[in-house]
């Protein structure tokens, strides 16, 4: 197992370059990274939800993910998503991105319309983390097998490969009750784009959600703004990061999370259909509340 005990601060969700066929455009990955990395950001993940990593077939999200380390130099870990239905799928994907340099995968629970019983899910990413021999973060976030605080505590201390948790959904509560419980060896990450202010002061080790890739520098600047008990610059920054949040459909997140970083220098990628591009009322919305976050 690689050392993930420092893990922490911004890891956020790159999105994934598309061309207007919906082929994965690899020369556009780099400059996003370099973005990024510049902006402080304290780790990376690809092939996330934000990343549409769900419509990777398995080759593009391996050379997705080849991509994204070689170009961060190990100026940070890299974190690579996995959205799969299935423990055999998850250990194959897995087992293919062993000698890319992955710091760690970030795994969601099975999400078709089934749902496994507790012991079936801690076996699940038991049988993927000794498989694999990557630590694992837990990416709560499937509605219909949303795991509890107490499966997921369960599932950390029984897995020893299970390091942590990127809790999601706005549900402040369970992120507390998993701070609460969690060991020093966990760590626990919170996806509430919306309550980040409040999730780094209730004390989660960092963020990977959509607003961090968005827009990375502010966050970077609320969770140094937290660190240091500046709390009049760290409220500024969450009011003004709520305001960006509202004007974003979350239905259409990558698409939404792709124009705001294009407003800020990178190029205007596709998204995946039946995805679409922001419509133009929508844009005039995200460039009114990015102005005035980064005014």
């Amino acid at each position: 197992m690689k050392n993930t005990s420092l893990f922490g601060g911004i890891f956020p969700p790159m999105t994934t370059p598309f061309d207007t066929a919906g082929e994965l455009i690899e020369r556009a990955i780099a400059p996003q990274v370099d973005w990024m990395i510049a902006c402080g950001v304290h780790g990376l993940v690809a092939g996330g939800s934000t990343g549409e990593g769900h419509t990777l077939t398995a080759d593009e999200h391996r050379n997705l993910l080849a991509a994204v380390v070689g170009a961060a130099h190990e100026q940070v870990p890299v974190v690579a998503g996995l959205i799969v239905n299935s423990t055999r799928e998850a250990v194959e994907r897995g087992k293919r991105l062993r000698d890319t340099g992955v710091a760690a995968l970030q795994v969601t629970p099975v999400h078709y319309l089934f749902k496994p019983d507790a012991d079936a899910t801690v076996h699940h990413f038991r049988t993927i983390a000794e498989a694999v021999g990557l630590p694992i973060l837990i990416y709560n976030v499937i509605p219909w097998n949303y795991l509890s605080p107490a499966l997921m505590l369960r599932i950390m201390h029984e897995v020893p490969g299970v390091i942590g948790i990127k809790q999601s959904s706005g549900d402040l509560k369970s992120l507390s009750d998993l701070l609460n419980g969690a060991d020093t060896r966990n760590r626990i990450f919170t996806a509430i784009d919306a309550l980040l202010y409040s999730s780094y002061s209730l004390g989660a080790h960092g963020s990977i959600c959509a607003i961090d890739s968005a827009v990375p520098g502010v966050t970077v600047k609320l969770w140094q703004a937290v660190k240091r008990g500046d709390h009049a610059t760290a409220l500024r920054l969450h009011r003004g990061l709520n305001t960006l949040w509202n004007a974003m459909t979350h239905e259409n997140l990558p698409a939404c999370v792709k124009f705001t970083q294009s407003l800020q220098g990178l190029p205007l990628h596709e998204v995946r259909a039946p995805m679409h591009a922001v419509p133009l009322a929508q844009r005039q919305a995200i460039e009114t509340a990015l102005a005035a976050l980064l005014g």
